[in-house]
């Protein structure tokens, strides 16, 4: 703190450089600590842990032993929400297509001393006239070439302007491999996350940029785009998101409720993916799910009064012509336009 006068500049960024790595370390070790002092002990109700091994092309390359809260918004709520003086969370989707306590409880609001106050604003948009959900009943699960035919016919049958989502990177790697040729041959340019060297965002850029362009891609998309206007008027779901049932989500099941915490998670996807779709007043569009299992339960994470189909393929694929007929007839601008509207 009081260096002596022979210490220059350079020396003592030298120490404090080493003060900071032995800080650094020190933290490190004591955590190491606290986890070794916990095998063998009692289990803490706020925590899961677990032993990981890590495996790649029939190697073991890691050894670890994991440990996440059960309930995420605890640290949050302590760290960020109840230091601060006043704290605002919106969102178009947060209560997920259920009520307020659902969104007390993925928001952390439970964990707060005083109760949230709580205001919703309906939405501005004509969903019943603006939107459609269709499920699709002739998709066989695991059938990847019917997968990829049904991807390429939707794509085809819109003219482009397709967002195609995955809730495995395989999958979309798979599809995009057996129509990328077929697409080409059509005159619809197609990019794909985590296959096109290209960064999300830009990919997110060239794909509205171009009314006739298709993107494939993951959760990040589905959770982060706005592309208002023509360039995205299709929406193709391959299934329902479940989610992954690893150690960490079935003991936050067991502790949420069961089905009821699962459901929570699916209609926020949902909800999260439907709302790509309208973006703006004069938005129209598709939302169409490959997938015959999709539990009627699920439907309330939809906005109230949109219509939901269920119909084969090539039922969905002549509405979906019939619609890009109406709506090149009615004079609706087939052009993005790069204004970002707030609204949703």
């Amino acid at each position: 703190e009081e260096g002596p006068d022979w210490m220059d500049a350079q020396a003592r960024a030298r120490m404090e450089g080493a003060l900071s790595s032995l800080g650094w370390r020190c933290d490190t070790i004591t955590g190491w600590l606290s986890l070794l002092s916990r095998i063998g002990g009692p289990a803490d109700p706020d925590f899961v842990d677990w032993l990981m091994i890590d495996r790649f092309e029939g190697r073991e390359y890691d050894i670890g032993i994991c440990r996440h809260w059960l309930d995420p918004t605890i640290p949050v709520t302590e760290v960020v929400t109840k230091p601060a003086h006043g704290v605002m969370i919106t969102s178009a989707t947060l209560k997920g297509g259920g009520g307020w306590d659902t969104a007390r409880a993925r928001s952390g609001a439970v964990h707060l001393e005083h109760a949230a106050q709580e205001f919703e604003v309906a939405s501005p948009f004509d969903y019943p006239n603006q939107a459609k959900v269709i499920i699709v009943t002739d998709v066989k699960r695991g059938d990847m070439a019917g997968l990829a035919g049904a991807y390429g016919q939707l794509i085809e049958a819109s003219g482009g302007g397709t967002l195609g989502l995955f809730t495995a990177i395989r999958r979309l790697r798979t599809v995009y491999a057996r129509i990328a040729d077929r697409m080409a041959q059509s005159g619809l340019p197609i990019y794909a996350q985590h296959v096109d060297p290209i960064d999300t965002g830009t990919l997110v850029d060239i794909f509205r940029d171009d009314p006739k362009a298709s993107l494939l891609g993951t959760d990040a998309l589905r959770d982060g785009v706005d592309v208002p206007g023509q360039s995205l008027r299709l929406v193709v779901m391959e299934s329902v998101p479940w989610p992954r049932p690893d150690i960490l989500h079935r003991a936050r099941k067991l502790a949420g409720g069961g089905t009821t915490y699962d459901d929570r998670i699916i209609r926020a996807r949902l909800a999260q993916a439907f709302g790509r779709i309208i973006r703006r007043a004069d938005d129209h569009g598709h939302f169409v799910i490959l997938s015959s299992a999709f539990p009627s339960r699920l439907l309330s994470a939809f906005p109230e009064g949109t219509p939901v189909e269920r119909m084969p393929l090539e039922q969905a694929l002549a509405e979906i012509r019939t619609s890009k007929t109406d709506l090149t007839q009615s004079g609706l601008p087939t052009e993005t336009s790069f204004m970002h509207d707030n609204q949703q």
